[in-house]
């Protein structure tokens, strides 16, 4: 059983101006975030919107792997492509309104199981089951 409740904490700083980039640092990562174009950024690092996309992703793959380890399920490799779509609520404001993940499990010693517990990730990952986004998948075996 794990311990909780479990911190994790951040630093970031950031100078004045829409175009300056700044760094977030998390545990023993810096990265680079700026304001995305699309948003009328200079780009040039990872936005909000990128680390949103990232974090539903890598939950994903976390818990996959947490699963398949504790029900021996080997795999050579999950291969994984995410799209997030950013639109106006019904009130016009900006939200993370839909989640788009495929996921390609390559050489699962058991297709079967690699399956269910894709499925199984995708339904109870703490990230995922933390936001209001409307959550799709697709899972392939190759």
């Amino acid at each position: 059983m794990m311990p909780y409740p479990i911190e994790f904490k951040s630093e970031t700083a950031s100078k004045t101006g829409m175009s300056s980039t700044w760094m977030s640092r998390s545990q023993y990562q810096e990265t680079l975030i700026s304001i995305p174009p699309e948003f009328n950024g200079p780009g040039g690092g990872l936005s909000p919107e990128d680390l949103f996309n990232q974090a539903l992703t890598n939950c994903f793959i976390a818990t996959f792997k947490v699963y398949a380890e504790n029900s021996k399920l080997t795999f050579e490799d999950l291969i994984v492509s995410s799209k997030l779509i950013v639109d106006l609520d019904e009130n016009r404001r900006p939200i993370m309104k839909e989640f788009f993940l495929t996921a390609q499990i390559h050489s699962p010693s058991n297709a079967e199981r690699a399956l269910l517990l894709a499925k199984k990730a995708s339904e109870s990952g703490f990230i995922l089951n933390s936001v209001k986004t409307q959550c799709h998948f697709e899972f392939k075996i190759a």
